[in-house]
Order: structure tokens, then sequence, then C-alpha cells
């Protein structure tokens, strides 16, 4: 196959082009990485020209369209040549074809398929690393005979704002290249214990694992009753078919070993792709960067906070819903890149979503849900014992008119503000620090038994409700002056 950039007619053909091109360069360096592990031969000069990442270049020429469209995506603002590396196209095909159909309908473009500079660092086709055992060959011997990782090309530059958009010839066509996106592939793949094809686009963040037995008993209850669904992927790749008898299913949630993974990730997959993926984050702010960093990559529609949080004010009760309005962030993670100055918006469709799916599965609406409902500002710290400076902090607590604290809520929205991922937060109060009700083991585990399956039904109704407004959802609160055409 050609390396050279060739023109496409349709969205469809540039995919199949970059697909191809993909499993090409994947495959020769492959080949050629087990060659070198069995009898040391080299690849020669020909040969490495092929371990370069397809490319998608989209030029366009300014007629002076305006798309008649409110979407926040698939749009171009000046003239020019944009273009972006692209990584695993076969599995990101339907968000290709996404951006492109717009883009190629709504515009005067041409849109060019080829072979880029961008070498494939070898580990990104070494796929469990057992072709590496027994070698007696080191990564750092490797390193000099196949391209590496080389950590200087994958960066957020784009995201942001770093990104020299006026001295540019090529502008971005996309947040981020194949490099970057194969970097974070990986990272999935280590910290979840889940393949990433496993991901999907509707993403709920928890930071307890409580919630993990009521998703897993609610994935089992959709694969019996909604056709919908087809299967449930759970850490380590264990998959659960549509259709087992009940002992098989049991067994198998019994055999998944989750504490081996930091972040353990639960999939239930639908059959059109648009299934619901719960990760357990665990606690803190530094561990809600790391995962939306990577899970980013993927270009989910939205990720949503459900965990617990300490309720502030004295009118709130054990087991009442925070929903998130606004976000005082002391957790000091992002602050180099969205310092806390930085408003970080609410977005009114997941706003309204979470409110309507707390009516829905409480039964409770009006005067009634606000007293189980209280909207407010979240204030997220990185330190979990914020209460023995409790003098020093409750001026600016009571400045703000915080209604909650965490420790991953703040991080998870500034993330999504930052990645062009829409957000959202509904916690529950599970103890009252400033008024003496703390979690007691006892009172504990019996708020926990009462409270975790409600709340993450309401969690995953909104997202059902999302589904329906998916164009609105990709908000422009959300886009800079300077952004690529690709969402």
């Amino acid at each position: 196959m050609s390396h050279a950039f060739v023109v496409v007619d349709t969205p469809e053909q540039a995919v199949d082009r970059l697909a191809a091109l993909h499993e090409q360069a994947t495959g020769a360096l492959s080949q050629a990485l087990k060659r070198y592990l069995k009898d040391r031969t080299e690849p020669d000069t020909d040969e490495r020209d092929l371990f370069r990442y397809p490319a998608l270049r989209l030029t366009y020429y300014s007629h002076g369209e305006v798309a008649a469209t409110t979407r926040a995506y698939a749009k171009v603002q000046v003239a020019g040549t944009y273009s972006v590396t692209v990584t695993q196209p076969a599995a990101f095909r339907g968000y290709l074809l996404e951006q492109l159909r717009p883009l190629m309908h709504d515009y005067t473009v041409t849109v060019e398929v080829g072979v880029s500079e961008q070498n494939i660092p070898y580990p990104y086709v070494v796929d469990q690393g057992d072709e590496l055992a027994g070698s007696g060959i080191t990564a750092a011997q490797l390193a000099r005979v196949f391209p590496s990782t080389d950590l200087s090309a994958a960066t957020d530059n784009i995201a942001d704002g770093l990104y020299d958009w006026d001295r540019a010839e090529i502008m971005p066509l996309a947040l981020f290249d194949a490099a970057r996106v194969d970097f974070s592939l990986r990272r999935l793949v280590h910290y979840t214990g889940s393949d990433w094809r496993h991901v999907q686009p509707w993403i709920l963040l928890t930071n307890y694992h409580r919630y993990v037995d009521q998703f897993i008993s609610h994935g089992l209850d959709q694969l019996r009753d909604d056709p919908r669904f087809v299967r449930m992927v759970l850490p380590g790749n264990v998959v659960i078919e549509k259709g087992m008898d009940h002992g098989e299913t049991q067994a198998l949630v019994a055999s998944v070993v989750w504490h081996r993974y930091q972040m353990p990730a639960y999939h239930l997959i639908a059959a059109d792709g648009d299934g619901v993926t719960l990760v357990n984050i665990g606690v803190g702010p530094s561990n809600a960067k790391n995962i939306t960093d990577h899970l980013a990559v993927l270009r989910p529609h939205c990720w949503l906070m459900i965990g617990h949080c300490g309720g502030l004010r004295q009118s709130q009760t054990i087991g009442d819903y925070v929903l998130a309005h606004a976000y005082m962030r002391r957790d000091g993670i992002l602050d180099r890149v969205v310092p806390p100055n930085i408003p970080i918006p609410a977005l009114a469709e997941v706003q309204m979503a979470l409110q309507e799916a707390a009516a829905q599965v409480t039964g409770e609406r009006g005067e009634q849900l606000k007293k189980r409902l209280r909207t407010g500002t979240v204030l997220t710290y990185d330190d979990r014992n914020w209460e023995l400076r409790w003098a020093q902090e409750r001026p600016l607590i009571n400045l703000s008119r915080a209604v909650a604290v965490d420790m991953e809520s703040g991080t998870i929205a500034a993330q999504g503000y930052r990645l062009r991922v829409p957000y959202g937060t509904l916690l529950c109060v599970s103890d009252k620090p400033l008024h003496s009700e703390i979690k007691l083991p006892g009172s504990a585990n019996a708020f926990y038994n009462r409270a975790v399956s409600q709340h993450l039904k309401i969690g995953i109704a909104a997202l059902d409700l999302l589904r329906t407004e998916l164009n609105s959802l990709h908000s422009r609160k959300l886009r800079s002056f300077d952004e690529p055409p690709f969402r």
C-alpha cells in the first residue's frame, strides 16, 4: 500500500485507509520485533520507514460557509490545513466518523490520508510483554534498535492552551495525537485491569468500593431484562455474557481479584456501543486526575462523580444528596494548568439530568425533593484530615457558602473542563464532621446499606437522560477561542 497522502471522498474511505495503514505499520513493527528477539536481525532502513502512524489531513478553503448548527464540535473557524496522527482507527471508527461526516458535509474541505513522520513506539505493539520474557534482551537494548516512547512527543499542549496557533503552518485537527492516545491506552489497562476497548462512553466515577457491588447487581439485571446490553466485563477481563445461568455468573463474579488493580473498572456493554462504565477511583485528587487524564483520550460523552462527602450544614441529614453547582478547589493538583481562580461552570444539561433522575428514583419532587437534595458549592481538599485545621479553614469555607466537602469532585470537574469532557457531580452525605456526626463503624454500615443502591440508580438514570441530548451535551462552554475541529 502506498504511503503517500491520498485524497478521500467520504468519511468511510478515510477511516478505512487509516485502519489499513495502521494495521500495516503495527504488523511490520511486530514482525520485526519478533525476528530481532529470535535471531537479533535488525530492521533495515526501508523496513523502519513502515513503523509510522497514519495521519489524517484536512484542508479548509473558506468560502464563507456558516454551518447551520449549534453543535460545539466538527467546526472549522479559519482557513488552512489541519492534521493529526491516528492510532487504533478501527477501534475509534465511530468517533472518527462522528467528526468527519459533518465537517465534510458543511464545509468546503479536502480530506487526505497518508503516513506521518511520527514513529510508533515498539511497546505499543507488544500485547502482554510475554514476547520479551526469557529473551535476554533489555528494554534499553530494544530502544536502541526500535522506536521507543518519547514523552516529549506525548503532551497536553493543545488542551492546555500552550499550542502556538498563530505560527503554525499546519494546525491540530484534534486535542490528542496518536502518541498521546497510545500512552493513555496502556495506562488504562494498567490501572483499571481491563482492556481499554471495553470502556463505554458514559462513565461513572466513585470513591467507594461499595458502589461496585451494586453496579454488578444492576448489570446482571440489565443483561437479563434489557436487550440493549450484551455483556459485562469485570477487572482482569472477566466476561459475563448475556444468557449465562445464575451459577456461572456468580462464579465469575467471585473469581475477580479486583484489588490487584489501583482503579478497577466495570463495564456494562451495549450492542450499540453506548453502555456504561463504572471506575472505582479510590480516594484523593491524584487518583482523580490520573484516571481522567487517560479516559479523556477515548472522548467519552460524559463522566459523573457519584461518591460520598461530608455535609457542612446543620440542616443536612446523613443520606441527603448534594448536587454540585460550583466547586471550590483546594486540591492543588491542577493549579499549574487550571488555576483555582478560573471558574469551572456547571453544565445545564448535566445539572437538569441529575436533578430529574433524583426525582424519578426517589419519587419526590418540589419541596419534598429539596429536603433530600441540596445544591451548592462542593469544596475539594487534598488533605483528608482538613478538620485538624478547622480554625484556619473556617473563614474561607464560610465565605464560599460550601455545603459539602470531598477529595475528588473539584478535580474531576476541572479535568472535564480542561479536557473538554462533559462532567457533573452528585454526592451523598455520609458524615457531618463539623456537627459531631462522624463515620463510626455501626452507623456507617447502616448508612451504606441503605443509600448506595439508590444513589447509583440516580447516576445511571441521569446518564440515560443525557443520552437523548447528545448534541447539546457537548457544550460550547468547554471550547476555547482556538480549538481543533474534532471534539
